[in-house]
């Protein structure tokens, strides 16, 4: 699914500001880089590497 540019800039601000929360930091020290990534190699480019191989990093697991 992608993002329409009003959705990427929700959702940028909604992350700076829970970080920004978490930390107790200014916003203007976050930066948010968004990648979409094509169901077809998500597998090999997300879910192995990122969700499989590094679960112990994980604070919230997919339920798939």
């Amino acid at each position: 699914m992608e993002l329409s540019d009003e959705q990427r800039s929700e959702l940028s601000a909604a992350i700076t500001t829970a970080v920004a929360n978490a930390f107790g930091c200014d916003a203007g020290l976050i930066s948010i880089a968004l990648e979409p990534v094509a169901g077809e190699v998500w597998n090999e480019r997300v879910y192995i590497p990122e969700i499989v191989n590094r679960n112990h990093l994980l604070c919230k697991t997919p339920n798939y």
